[in-house]
């Protein structure tokens, strides 16, 4: 993300891939064929300031995703607060590794955003000053317990 020119720190784009968890079972499973999974790639904006995964709200209608009953409330950084749908059974890849989450829905928005419980969930290190994601340990995503 660049503003004035200048690359916002702590905000940069990875290609990502979006597909219905559902989808990948049954396929797992032998009752969708593996072609009929829906999935798509398409642009993320890691941002270390926010907290989720957030998906545009046509990807999330491509891709069937499962919508949860309750809506949840959501705070920009201006200060707004509105309420938005959130869907279920997302999973998401990235860098060789994969996490199944949920999201929020963005009407307006055509790019996914990547916040710090995916990063952690997949134990992705952020390199502001590279604008580049690294795993911690290249071979083994790192649990850490008490």
């Amino acid at each position: 993300m660049k503003t004035n020119g200048k690359q916002q720190m702590g905000r940069f784009s990875v290609d990502v891939e979006i597909a219905n968890n559902q989808d990948l079972t049954r396929a797992k499973f032998g009752t969708l064929p593996p072609a009929k999974v829906r999935r798509q790639t398409i642009r993320g904006v890691v941002d270390c300031g926010a907290t989720r995964l957030v998906l545009p709200q046509a990807l999330a209608r491509e891709l069937g995703l499962p919508i949860k009953k309750k809506k949840v409330r959501v705070r920009y950084a201006d200060g707004r607060q509105v309420m938005r749908t959130e869907v279920d059974e997302v999973r998401l890849f990235l860098l060789g590794r994969d996490g199944i989450f949920t999201a929020v829905v963005e009407p307006k928005r055509d790019t996914a955003l990547i916040g710090a419980i995916v990063l952690e969930d997949l134990d992705l290190l952020v390199d502001s000053a590279k604008a580049r994601l690294l795993p911690r340990d290249p071979d083994y995503v790192v649990s850490e317990i008490e």
